[in-house]
C-alpha cells in the first residue's frame, strides 16, 4: 500500500511493519498533510520481509523516515541501519502496554539511532519529522 501525495520531491517515508498499524500512521498521514508535506506510506515487516525493507529505504529519497511498529519494534532500527537519514520511530502497544516497543525503539546501540516518540505517537512523529524538514525547507509552516 502506498500514498504519495502531489511533490516532486518526497519529504517523508511512513513505514508500517504490518497492517495493523496502519490506524497509527493515518494519524501521522494527517498532520503530514495539513502541513502540505508529501509522504509515501509502505507497510513492511523488519522479520518477515527484510528485503523488501532494504528496497523501500535505498530506493527512497524521502528526507525523513517515519517507522512504526510493536512487539520487538525492530523496524525503526533496522531502518535506521540502512540510511544516515533520520529515523524516527514510533512504538505500538500490542502487548505489555507498548513498552517492550518502547524499549526497543529506543534503546538502539551506537551509531544506529532512532528518535522515538512515546506509545502510539504518530501525531508527534509527523511534527518532529516536519520541524527536521523545515532544517531543509524553511518555507514550511
Amino acid at each position: 500500500m502506498w500514498i504519495i501525495l502531489n511533490s516532486d520531491v518526497m519529504k517523508v517515508l511512513i513505514i508500517c511493519g504490518s497492517k495493523s498499524d496502519l490506524p497509527i500512521a493515518v494519524e501521522a498521514g494527517k498532520i503530514l498533510e495539513a502541513n502540505k508535506v508529501p509522504y509515501e506510506l509502505q507497510i513492511a515487516s523488519a522479520h518477515r520481509e527484510p528485503e523488501k525493507v532494504k528496497d523501500i529505504v535505498k530506493k527512497s529519497d524521502a528526507d525523513v523516515l517515519i517507522a512504526i511498529a510493536g512487539l520487538s519494534a525492530a523496524l525503526p532500527g533496522f531502518i535506521a541501519s540502512l540510511t544516515d537519514k533520520p529515523v524516527i520511530g514510533v512504538p505500538v502497544n500490542v502487548k505489555l502496554d507498548g513498552l517492550d516497543a518502547l524499549l526497543s525503539t529506543m534503546q538502539m546501540p551506537s551509531g544506529v539511532p532512532v528518535a522515538t516518540v512515546g506509545i502510539d505517537n504518530a501525531k508527534n512523529a509527523a511534527h518532529l519529522a516536519i520541524r527536521i524538514l523545515k532544517l531543509k525547507y524553511p518555507d514550511l509552516k
